[in-house]
């Protein structure tokens, strides 16, 4: 039997007056998200431990099965895996976001320089490497404005809050704090001297778009250790994302990476082309696991339309095609859901439980028929803790 999640990133959300008491899940048009609670089960699961900040390591891990009280070190090092960055045993990993500050440095105008190109970025890291690089830090282009500095034989006394929690306010009370901050600190501010001058930024500027003039530090780790997938549920697995993070757990869990070229992370990504990813994948894997980030960024940016399109693109461009090819193909079992909500006011994300859709063989309906946070009281089948809803989908 084969087996497919389809993870929208962000997808809850909370009732909004702009719908009129609904949310957007509430809102979207889904019919295959609908069909597959018709026709299987619609429940819920609760993927953030109590005491965890609801990033999106945290919550994929909970959704793969992992325990992160017990294995997680933090969310860089495994974006360094993603991007082919070895980790020594006393390396901490940085995600260095490329940010706008406003205001004389003041206020987080945009955690993703208004989703700046990778190409763009790569000239940035590149200057930041002979500005500030040395034996001890150095930086790794990433995707958009999503980087690594990797600071060999640093300290991780460090709390660093994440960049999208402070979207448009004050950094003051934000930035890096604690015994081993300082030189984490001394970065982030010696940006500030150099990049708003820098000639990608002087273009953007030129061309009415915000500049990357600031780096952000956040989320630092070791390099981790965790029990490869199959080894725990017997399944080879397959990934396919446009994020290095998620790349980066499919790397340490010994799951295979599968590229689709126009995968993007935002809402112009190529859904068709993981639609056909996940397919040609389970030829030879018994699992494909398909991440799509655009809901979580437009929670992040606060885009009620981005949201409702990414929510849409989501259901009518992979779910419904990914459902049809594999009632052709023989026995088989889909789960759709989103990792956390990422709501529209808060622009950040939330630790609460967020609603799943699951079907196919050995699946037996219940008696919901809409997939929405509207699940969250009405289902009879939940996880609490996260981690117990991968063994029951595989029928372990």
């Amino acid at each position: 039997m084969k087996f497919v999640v389809l993870l929208g990133d962000g997808m809850s959300d909370r009732p909004m007056e702009a719908l009129g008491g609904l949310t957007p899940l509430m809102a979207a048009h889904t019919p295959n998200l609908d069909r597959m609670v018709r026709e299987g089960i619609g429940g819920w699961t609760l993927n953030t431990p109590a005491g965890h900040y609801p990033g999106s390591d945290i919550a994929n891990l909970g959704v793969l099965g992992y325990d992160v009280t017990k294995s997680y070190t933090g969310r860089s090092p495994l974006e360094a895996a993603a991007m082919g960055v070895e980790l020594g045993e006393n390396d901490v990993a940085f995600r260095c976001n490329l940010v706008t500050l406003a205001e004389g440095f003041t206020v987080m105008s945009d955690f993703s320089a208004e989703h700046i190109s990778t190409a763009e970025a790569g000239r940035i890291v590149a200057t930041l490497n002979e500005r500030l690089g040395s034996e001890q830090f150095r930086f790794y282009t990433g995707v958009s404005y999503r980087h690594l500095l990797v600071w060999r034989g640093g300290g991780d006394r460090i709390t660093a809050k994440p960049p999208h929690d402070i979207s448009d306010r004050p950094i003051a009370g934000a930035l890096p704090s604690g015994p081993d901050a300082g030189p984490i600190l001394d970065l982030m501010r010696a940006s500030w001297n150099f990049l708003a001058d820098h000639p990608v930024n002087q273009e953007r500027v030129a061309a009415g778009k915000k500049p990357a003039n600031a780096i952000w530090l956040w989320g630092h780790g070791r390099k981790p250790s965790l029990l490869p997938f199959r080894d725990r549920f017997g399944r080879r697995g397959g990934m396919i994302s446009a994020v290095d993070l998620m790349r980066g757990i499919a790397s340490h869990i010994g799951f295979d990476v599968i590229h689709v070229p126009g995968a993007t992370g935002w809402i112009d990504t190529d859904y068709e082309g993981k639609a056909r990813g996940c397919l040609e994948g389970l030829r030879e894997r018994d699992l494909m696991f398909v991440h799509v980030e655009s809901p979580d960024e437009a929670g992040h940016a606060g885009r009620l339309d981005y949201k409702l399109k990414a929510i849409e693109d989501f259901d009518a461009r992979l779910v419904g095609p990914v459902l049809d090819a594999l009632a052709r193909q023989g026995p088989f079992r889909a789960l759709a859901l989103p990792d956390h909500p990422t709501p529209l006011v808060t622009k950040t994300h939330d630790p609460g439980p967020v609603p799943f859709a699951m079907c196919g063989e050995g699946i037996v309906p219940d008696a919901n028929e809409r997939y929405d946070e509207r699940l969250l009281q009405t289902a009879s089948v939940t996880f609490d803790p996260g981690t117990l809803l991968m063994p029951h989908f595989l029928g372990i």
